[in-house]
């Protein structure tokens, strides 16, 4: 039985009395061996499964722990226990109670919303622009989760720039549940208020609740935990890997459940049978920094010889990725047991590209893959049009970007440079024959020559304003007469790029005149301002110019590639094909902090390990909880742990010192950037972390 699997910890934790149980899992200390065998337990002393109610935040994680169960006990007992999220689990004892609910995508109720928000003036009151109906309802969601009553007060408090309409939303918003109400329809929040409300006057009848990951709870979830008002309360999770309050968890549910429950009773799990005692090691001594909420430290449950984690320090950026893909293609674990962690995105471009360029395969999770990028896939649908002038879908997917053309006028302009130009759109706008005949229908006036009527033709001294090239002038795209002024002059920057790169074969010529171009510059601004066009339809200018920065510091990393490929031809054969070949979602991972929860391998990079790069100043919400990112991050680490950082970053043009949690760890020294132990060169090592 499982009971008899347990150490001493997880037995004693297992077969607790009932009542109030809090047991602190930490990281590869077994916790979910530790609730199937909880569950185990009940059953076996007598606890109807029915009785039983199993509350996690993935479906998966329930169907597991029921599967394991699966081996003790026969399907008539598994299948009765109540198991799944806390959404799903209200959805069923819902339609018990005869509620059933039309649950209804955020789409759809944003566009109810919306159309409620739109009859209210606020035209009367302010010049300010009011929020989108879509942002609002984005707010509330964050309201009901955080259990709060009154929405106006809540929202003046959070949303100070738009106080005043503060009453008017919230108006708004009571309109908008009566709508809602009228039409039965539900989202994923009124599934746990209506369950928290429907508890108020029907109970049932659970011996003992369990819940899985507690420290990721938020408030309205905690609350619905003690509307269930069970007998028995067992709840499983670590306040060292509450890493989500951006996502509205409260550590301070699981922070007092001591204080909040009469006579509760605390276990702990430290005894970690992932990790080897090096590892842990330095996880104790970073996550100690942090406000102990209840008494643990980490042990190893592992035996035998371990690598201690090592600290790699770089002169420049890239030279730390290109590093760690050569050590990975000389490891001889399985590709799937490697991981690289990062704590921003932009970390992933760069090592992405380095581990294809060695025929690695990777697999990324929390973010798009590099090529896929729109910034990205634009340069390379200009260097396309560059090296394979017939092919139409570089030119295509570039005249997205200028305004006003739309995609059948997009094929229009291809068709009639494609004419002039003898099949060749480099052609067509660098040497056009003039005398080509363009077939815009099947009845051509031949005296037209390129239109086939009248109609269809405009002067190009229509756009004699924009400044364009005499020579450029004489072209006949320019007498299109779907073509506007926008469409005009964006043409004209492809003709210029290719008039600044027609011939060269140098492909970090030919990738950096991209980047530098007008051409680029365009359609640079239209992502960047899509980016920072805020729900309510007002383009925030400081994260269009932040948009702006992250677009050419991706554009740099495929600049650096060029190196390897220093011819374009190569170098363009190895973005559309060479990378293409390697088998998608197989080989090495890459992950953020957030993806890598939950999940271990035998080998495990946490890169760019600088200051203001991990911990993130920018984005963290306090460093308690960026070091609870740095905990999770190395816990994932089985065998082999190394820590890395660049001193500079050229395409920022930003030097770093070592991030204050390897100050921590013992591995670097504070104050002036040096690593202890490591000289500081390119691809340094440092002395790792001491017994």
């Amino acid at each position: 039985m499982p009971l008899s699997k347990l150490n001493k910890e997880q037995l004693a934790a297992a077969t607790a009395p009932k009542g109030k149980n809090l047991v602190i899992a930490s990281a590869g200390t077994g916790k979910t061996s530790t609730i199937v065998a909880r569950i185990a337990h009940l059953i076996q002393r007598g606890t109807p499964p029915e009785r039983i109610l199993l509350l996690t935040f993935t479906n998966k994680a329930a169907q597991e722990m029921v599967l394991r169960l699966g081996k003790f006990f026969p399907p008539q007992v598994t299948r009765k226990i109540c198991a799944g999220t806390f959404h799903s689990v209200s959805n069923l004892l819902l339609k018990r109670l005869g509620r059933t609910l039309i649950l209804k995508q955020p789409s759809e109720l944003k566009t109810l919303l919306k159309s409620v928000l739109e009859r209210r003036s606020f035209s009367r009151i302010s010049d300010l622009k009011p929020y989108s109906g879509a942002y609002l309802y984005d707010i509330y969601s964050l309201f009901c989760n955080a259990c709060e009553k009154d929405f106006a007060a809540w929202f003046s408090r959070n949303y100070e720039e738009q106080a005043e309409f503060a009453e008017i939303y919230a108006d708004v918003l009571g309109e908008f549940e009566e709508q809602k109400a009228a039409f039965g329809y539900a989202d994923f929040n009124d599934l746990l208020l209506k369950m928290r409300e429907a508890l108020a006057t029907h109970k049932f009848d659970f011996a003992e609740v369990l819940v899985d990951e507690y420290q990721d709870t938020n408030s309205l979830q905690g609350s619905l935990i003690d509307a269930f008002d069970a007998e028995s309360l067992f709840c499983v999770g670590d306040f060292d890997q509450s890493i989500y309050a951006f996502n509205g968890a409260n550590i301070g549910i699981i922070g007092s459940f001591s204080l909040r429950y009469k006579d509760a009773k605390i276990f702990a799990l430290n005894t970690n049978y992932r990790s080897t005692a090096k590892i842990l090691e330095l996880a104790n001594r970073v996550i100690e920094n942090n406000e102990r909420l209840y008494p643990k430290r980490l042990e190893v449950g592992r035996a035998g010889e371990c690598k201690p984690p090592r600290l790699l320090v770089f002169d420049e950026l890239f030279a730390q990725y290109d590093n760690i893909a050569q050590t990975i293609a000389q490891s001889p674990l399985p590709k799937e047991e490697v991981a690289i962690i990062f704590r921003n995105n932009s970390s992933a471009d760069g090592i992405e590209m380095a581990l294809r360029e060695r025929g690695i395969g990777c697999k990324r999770r929390g973010g798009v893959e590099f090529l896929e990028s729109r910034e990205i896939k634009a340069l390379v649908d200009l260097v396309g049009i560059l090296v394979n002038p017939k092919d139409i879908f570089g030119m295509l997917h570039t005249l997205e970007y200028a305004r006003g053309v739309g995609a059948a006028a997009a094929r229009e302009i291809y068709e009639i440079l494609s004419a002039v130009g003898h099949k060749s759109v480099v052609c067509g706008l660098l040497e056009p024959d003039l005398t080509a005949n363009y077939k815009q229908k099947e009845r051509v006036n031949s005296q037209m020559g390129l239109f086939s009527d009248f109609s269809e033709f405009l002067p190009s001294s229509r756009f004699g304003a924009l400044g364009l090239d005499a020579e450029f002038m004489k072209n006949p795209v320019l007498n299109y007469s779907n073509l506007n002024a926008n469409g005009a002059l964006f043409v004209s920057q492809i003709r210029d790029f290719l008039l600044q790169v027609r011939g060269q074969v140098v492909s970090e010529f030919v990738i950096k005149s991209a980047i530098n171009s007008k051409l680029y510059a365009n359609i640079v601004d239209v992502l960047a301002t899509k980016r920072a066009t805020l729900k309510n339809g007002n383009v925030d200018l400081a994260r269009a110019d932040e948009a702006k920065k992250k677009i050419y510091a991706k554009a740099e990393v495929l600049a650096q590639m060029t190196k390897r490929h220093p011819n374009i031809y190569n170098f363009y054969n190895f973005l559309t094909l060479g990378v293409g070949e390697l088998e998608g979602g197989n080989g090495v991972n890459l992950l953020t902090v957030h993806a890598s929860k939950g999940l271990e391998f035998g080998l495990v990079f946490v890169v760019d390990l600088a200051q203001g790069r991990f911990p993130n100043l920018k984005m963290m919400s306090s460093v308690e909880e960026e070091r609870r990112l740095f905990y999770v991050a190395v816990t994932r680490a089985k065998d082999e742990l190394v820590l890395s950082y660049a001193k500079y970053d050229k395409i920022r043009k930003v030097e770093y010192m070592p991030s204050c949690f390897l100050v921590e760890a013992g591995m670097a020294e504070g104050g002036g950037g040096s690593v202890a132990g490591s000289s500081g060169g390119s691809g340094s090592s440092g002395s790792g972390v001491e017994n």
